[in-house]
């Protein structure tokens, strides 16, 4: 993820999560297709076996930021339309159904914001747009207006707002990277802040760190997270120590999910869908789908994609028929070394 010397908190985040993914950088090197379980495909099926379709990976649209370095996606269910934001400048790309290019949504640095990291899109027709240094902020997606902000205390603690999840009541539930908690904004939250001059301060309601593998200070952890349908759980991937925790939304209570087949290092970001969770890992170019069982507690590989084309995928949405990726590109000139990036897209990837 990007950063910008100018501001001194989004500086010493960036530099940690530069060194974490160093840290973490041994690339796997690329294969097109794993078997279930996350062992490589040998030997020949059984001719009456079904056999699932190869993944295809293509591109679904272009976004017209050469500098872009996208971070977040989310798809808004009632439009078909999909919002990418940018990590170098808050910037936020929408993509309508049927086009190959994305056009500006929020011009960068809009509100201030400087980052856009994690995306997501309410029932209401509401944009949820997190920035690692200050906060999220909500938009109405069909005037563009600002409805309200939930702002970081200003207390020099180092802090890394990450990604975000919707429960069904509208609540939102967002990940610390550096801290290992979960902020959380009610429904009753938002209305009061907009009723309230629009700004509030986002406040902490779990906190995972006892929970999580000791790691040295600045080490980036908690990152993607996801909720059930019913709203009754939270999954928050750690992706330094490579689990995935469950989190209660009534009692709190954190436990970590049984992983079979494989675990989630480098895991950024992650989408359930009917009970398939499909997580992004980037510094390996690898997308991994999980059979979660039917309580949260317990996940099973079942297929992994290692592609060079996926470009560090920092995050994904599945909607419809297939699951869109985005390429950060990182790599190219961003957070994880130099060089000069090509246009930025976002990948389409079909049966997966």
């Amino acid at each position: 993820m990007p950063f910008r010397t100018r501001n001194r908190t989004r500086l010493a985040a960036a530099t940690a999560l530069a060194a974490a993914t160093a840290a973490l950088a041994s690339l796997a090197a690329p294969t097109a297709l794993a078997a279930p379980g996350g062992a490589p495909s040998t030997g020949t099926p059984h001719p009456y076996a079904a056999r699932p379709a190869a993944p295809r990976i293509g591109t679904a649209f272009a976004l017209p930021d050469s500098r872009a370095y996208p971070e977040g996606i989310a798809a808004d269910a009632r439009t078909g339309a999909v919002y990418v934001g940018s990590y170098t400048n808050g910037a936020v790309y929408r993509a309508i159904p049927g086009r190959d290019a994305a056009e500006v949504f929020l011009p960068a640095g809009t509100d201030g914001r400087h980052t856009a990291n994690g995306l997501k899109v309410d029932r209401h027709g509401r944009l949820w747009v997190t920035d690692s240094t200050t906060g999220v902020a909500v938009y109405d997606v069909r005037t563009r207006d600002l409805l309200a902000r939930f702002d970081l205390p200003a207390d020099g603690t180092p802090r890394f707002v990450n990604d975000l999840a919707l429960t069904p009541d509208g609540t939102a539930y967002l990940t610390d990277s550096m801290r290992g908690v979960l902020y959380r904004v009610s429904p009753a939250d938002l209305a009061h802040a907009r009723a309230h001059g629009g700004r509030a301060a986002l406040t902490t309601r779990f906190d995972l760190s006892a929970q999580l593998p000791p790691q040295p200070a600045g080490t980036v952890t908690l990152n993607g997270i996801v909720a059930d349908p019913a709203g009754r759980y939270l999954l928050a991937v750690d992706m330094t120590g490579g689990n995935l925790y469950r989190v209660d939304t009534a009692t709190g209570a954190v436990r970590r999910v049984t992983l079979t087949g494989g675990d989630l290092t480098h895991a950024d970001g992650l989408d359930l869908h009917h009970g398939v969770l499909r997580v992004a890992h980037n510094t390996t170019n690898t997308l991994t789908r999980w059979q979660l069982g039917h309580d949260g507690t317990t996940a099973r590989l079942v297929r992994t994609v290692t592609d060079p084309s996926l470009q560090i995928p920092t995050t994904l949405v599945h909607t419809g028929h297939r699951t869109l990726v985005v390429r950060s590109q990182f790599d190219k000139g961003g957070p994880m070394g130099p060089g000069t990036p090509g246009p930025f897209t976002v990948a389409e990837v079909r049966h997966f």
